[in-house]
């Protein structure tokens, strides 16, 4: 009888060791929650900054104007016939 408790007993604990360390037991899948739950943010995050550029060609195709100011602001183009003045900062 004591050895039939013993098997049964080391049975036991080899089916819980597989339910908490084995491949698909409890932290494996409290790591693989952790890493969807960061995948999900970061999904979340491209799809905001995908909205964003979405609107913001939109908003250039429908106004020539923004187009013109944009390439104006980040490119530092001039129109033809116009002066161009550099003003160097005052820390230099």
């Amino acid at each position: 009888m004591k050895i039939l408790i013993s098997i049964l007993v080391i049975t036991l604990c080899a089916l819980q060791y597989q339910i908490y360390f084995g491949q698909s037991g409890y932290f494996a899948k409290k790591v693989l929650a952790q890493q969807l739950q960061e995948q999900q943010q970061r999904f979340e995050q491209l799809q905001q900054r995908n909205l964003k550029m979405t609107a913001e060609v939109l908003a250039l195709r429908a106004n020539p104007a923004a187009f013109e100011a944009r390439a104006r602001s980040e490119l530092g183009l001039v129109k033809e016939g116009e002066i161009f003045y550099l003003v160097p900062d005052a820390s230099n």
